[in-house]
């Protein structure tokens, strides 16, 4: 008993010293380089006001981003880990796409070894892997998939409306969104990319939505410490063996890709998803061979960002147009336009021509940009212009961290004028730069899912406003504020709406892929 506690004593004392020593290196990393930046602390460095539940992740950086309005970049530490942090826009792009052959990767958010099926993902993947695999999905994300993919998101969103109807019947109802628009998202991904009818409004235990909403969710506190913990002390969280996911999770979608898999092979099942794509590579001596792991890795990643980033963006649009009746009532007035237009029978043409559906939801994902900041991994010595007018050109050297502050450039008064404020005419009238609007990111690693998630987004806010009104409840927090312990953008108190049915002047008529009958 006395050597395990003298073994475990002189561990606690190595580890120690070994981030004390790293400490003391790191840093000094900008002072040495002569670039602006604010004074770390031991260990936390500028993330103290996040670490101590002060200060939103999202609107830490954004203060820290505003502190630097004259330069081009400047350096934070990330907990032990310098990050150059690129405030110019042109500098961005250059980056981002002209050197991307410099820093085409990204930072792994989850160990190989431990959590070997999640470590094999599109956005963990990197080099000439994840070129591979980039270049085979892409085609389940072209015009013509997203064309066949409409009716099945159609019958997913018929099933949220008519529960809600079902559920609320004339009267006003009070749902949290979250749960609502989760069972859709699930649905969705289940029938799209998994090809497995699922209802989860009829059947809220089925195993895809349990498994979503107990495993995979961003706004756990546990989810984001094991997080942040393998993005800055990958070393430790290896050696104490914190997986990310866990076998449970791997296990249960091995299991649905491998049963998919068979049962296509020996029932002949052809379907437009990414299974079916990887399918018809694995043999393929032009391509990469891909086992049942690799295939689970990329259906993964996508259920993933599908289930619990979309749901949330969804939840923060439909709060928008809940606590701004005109915006509300613009959008009722196209859709009724669409309506007509199509005869009662909205088609994936009519929809995707609605100019002012569009700018809601680009304005929403302009505010509430989730992806707080996109990341790139140097992997070939760069230099880069001064961060200052009185400054020197910078040699960024590979393994170097760099940052594109997303979410605080979106609110940046400089690129937009009055930047709290809900206002989606400005994406009707000229007034957005696009360099400087990136909420699916930005050059060849830009969320290869995007047109997946508008094209789901865009359904489901036609016919939720089709065949309801959105109203504030009185759980409805205004204005809101960020939760303060959680790494994804979250609101205080969650997301609550009425829903309230009403009588279409148009009968509903299930949609169509195209403008015939």
């Amino acid at each position: 008993m006395e050597s395990s506690t003298l073994l475990l004593t002189i561990l606690t004392a190595i580890i120690c010293l070994y981030y004390f020593v790293l400490n003391k290196f790191k840093s000094s990393y900008f002072e040495r380089l002569n670039i602006p930046h604010l004074r770390p602390i031991p260990l936390l460095g500028n993330m103290a006001p996040f670490a101590f539940r002060r200060i939103s992740h999202a609107e830490l950086l954004q203060k820290m981003y505003n502190l630097f309005p004259d330069t081009k970049f400047f350096g934070l530490y990330d907990f032990l880990t310098p990050i150059f942090v690129i405030r110019d826009p042109d500098l961005i792009s250059t980056i981002a796409i002209k050197q991307f052959d410099n820093f085409c990767d990204h930072q792994s958010f989850v160990n190989e070894i431990l959590d070997p099926i999640a470590g094999k993902n599109l956005f963990n993947l990197k080099g000439d892997h994840w070129r591979e695999m980039r270049k085979l999905l892409s085609p389940s994300f072209t015009s013509s998939k997203m064309k066949m993919m409409f009716e099945l998101m159609c019958q997913c969103t018929e099933n949220l409306t008519n529960f809600v109807i079902t559920q609320s019947g004339e009267a006003a109802k009070t749902y949290d969104m979250k749960d609502l628009l989760s069972k859709y998202t699930n649905d969705t991904i289940a029938t799209c990319a998994f090809g497995i009818e699922v209802d989860s409004f009829k059947n809220p235990n089925n195993e895809f939505f349990l498994l979503g909403k107990e495993a995979l969710n961003f706004n756990k506190p546990w989810f984001a410490f094991k997080l942040q913990m393998h993005r800055n002390f990958p070393q430790l969280a290896k050696l104490i063996k914190l997986r990310m996911f866990g076998p449970k999770v791997e296990n249960f979608f091995k299991n649905v890709v491998a049963t998919t898999v068979k049962a296509r092979n020996e029932q002949g099942i052809v379907r437009p998803d990414m299974i079916q794509l990887m399918m018809e590579n694995r043999n393929n001596d032009n391509g990469p061979e891909f086992d049942i792991n690799e295939m689970t890795a990329q259906a993964f990643v996508f259920f993933l960002a599908g289930f619990d980033t979309l749901s949330t963006v969804m939840c923060f649009i439909t709060r928008e147009i809940g606590i701004n009746p005109d915006v509300q009532g613009r959008l009722k007035e196209e859709i009724d336009d669409v309506l007509k237009q199509t005869n009662g029978k909205p088609t994936y043409e009519a929809i995707n021509r609605m100019k002012y559906l569009d700018a809601v939801i680009n304005e929403t994902q302009r505010l509430y940009s989730l992806a707080r900041i996109l990341d790139r991994k140097c992997v070939k010595e760069t230099e880069l212009p001064p961060a200052t007018t009185d400054g020197k050109p910078i040699v960024v050297k590979p393994g170097d961290r760099i940052w594109f502050p997303v979410f605080a450039l979106h609110r940046d008064s400089k690129y937009y004028q009055h930047p709290d404020k809900f206002d989606p005419d400005r994406f009707l009238n000229g007034d957005v730069d696009n360099s400087v609007y990136m909420p699916f990111g930005i050059g060849p690693r830009i969320c290869i899912g995007n047109r997946f998630a508008l094209m789901e987004i865009k359904i489901m806010l036609f016919y939720l406003l089709w065949h309801c009104d959105i109203e504030p409840d009185v759980k409805t927090r205004i204005p809101l504020k960020f939760e303060k312990k959680i790494l994804s953008l979250w609101p205080v108190g969650g997301f609550w709406l009425k829903l309230r049915p009403k009588k279409s002047k148009i009968s509903v008529t299930p949609c169509l892929s195209n403008g015939q009958n």
